[in-house]
This record gives structure tokens, C-alpha cells and sequence, in this order.
């Protein structure tokens, strides 16, 4: 492996364990023993989908000289930039998703809890590097959504568009080959985002505690 990418899984590690493998990260939680474990279930899951993601579209553009011509520093540090920015949208995404099928399938009334839950995620991920820019910015925009959710339809609706924009957005790809990769990098994060929504719902159809 390139010196150049074990300096991006270094950076990616940052999201707990590198590379979780799916099976391993989703076999954690085989029932929900209570609301409150949402909220490491929202930071696993998304850390996974956002590493495997985010590294695997860096991966296959290494070899292109357009993105090697970057200092170092420089393109790690959009990199770094990168990570945050999808992973605080994933976290959203996928806290947005877990309370709206808890709602619409166990009548879930404490929707509250998902800006309680959100807010803690950002005070923790503090000691990982998260800047207070950042921490303001995201927890403003999550407040913006809750005023237009619509409980009972969410998870329905494209819940996770928004992280898969992020991915395309933020990723340090050169704009002239990113234009040719929106579709693949979309369906990457899209496929991912599937087998979490599948596994969940079966997840809180053996959830007997709600």
C-alpha cells in the first residue's frame, strides 16, 4: 500500500474502528434493548457506510494523475474536511430514518429524543477533531429539518439523499472527473444505506420493547 494511503486510513480511522466489516458493525445489535441504543447503533452504522464509501471512491481514483497532483498535506487535510462533512449528514440521515420507522411502525411517541441524541453525538465527536464550526453548523441544520419532517413518511421518502450528496460533494475527487463518477458514487452509498434500512427494520420487528 502507497504511503499515500496509509496516510487516508489513518485519517479515516478516526470514526472508531477502521473499516468495520458490515456483518460485524449490524451482528452488534440483534434487538434494540432500549431507545437510548440508537444512538450508538446511528454512530457505528454510519462510521461504516461513510468509511467504506468515502475510501473505496478514493481507492479507485488513486491512480489518476489529476488527484495525485495535490501536495500531501494538502489533499489530506480535503480529506479530513471531507469525512466530517458526510459523516455529521449520515449520522442525520440515519437518526432521522431510525425515529421515523419507529414511529410509523411502534408508535414511538419521545421524538424529542432524536435532537437529544444528535446533540450528544457532536459533543463527543468533539474529541475527535470535530471543529466548532462544524458542530454549529450541522447541529442548525438538523434543528431545520426537524421543523419539516414529516414523522410517519420520512423513511419512506429518500431519507438518506442527503448523505449520499455529501459523499459526491465533499469527496476530494478533481471536479473534471468527478462529473463522469455522480451515478457509480451515488449507488455505492445508496447500496450501502439499503442494507442498513433492511437490516434495522427486521432489527425492530424483534425489538419487543417499544
Amino acid at each position: 500500500m502507497s504511503s499515500l494511503l496509509v496516510k487516508i486510513r489513518t485519517i479515516l480511522n478516526d470514526f472508531k474502528d477502521y473499516l468495520i466489516p458490515y456483518k460485524s458493525v449490524s451482528d452488534r445489535f440483534k434487538v434494540l434493548e432500549n431507545i437510548s441504543d440508537l444512538k450508538k447503533y446511528t454512530q457505528e452504522q454510519s462510521a461504516q457506510v461513510v468509511q467504506t464509501t468515502l475510501y473505496g471512491y478514493l481507492k479507485t481514483r488513486m491512480g489518476v494523475q489529476h488527484v495525485l497532483m495535490f501536495e500531501d498535506k494538502v489533499f489530506l487535510e480535503s480529506i479530513n474536511i471531507a469525512k466530517w462533512n458526510i459523516y455529521l449528514t449520515a449520522i442525520a440521515d440515519l437518526l432521522l430514518f431510525c425515529f421515523s420507522v419507529l414511529v410509523e411502525r411502534k408508535n414511538l411517541k419521545e421524538t424529542d429524543l432524536v435532537l437529544k441524541y444528535y446533540n450528544e453525538i457532536l459533543d463527543e465527536e468533539i474529541s475527535n477533531g470535530l471543529s466548532k464550526n462544524d458542530y454549529d453548523k450541522y447541529l442548525e441544520e438538523f434543528k431545520q429539518r426537524l421543523r419539516a419532517i414529516n414523522w410517519q413518511n420520512h423513511h419512506l421518502e429518500k431519507p438518506f439523499y442527503q448523505s449520499g450528496e455529501a459523499l459526491f460533494k465533499w469527496a476530494p475527487i478533481a471536479d473534471e472527473l468527478k462529473k463522469f463518477d455522480k451515478k457509480i458514487v451515488l449507488n455505492s452509498i445508496k447500496h450501502k444505506w439499503n442494507l442498513v434500512s433492511s437490516d434495522f427494520y427486521k432489527l425492530v420487528d424483534r425489538s419487543k420493547n417499544f
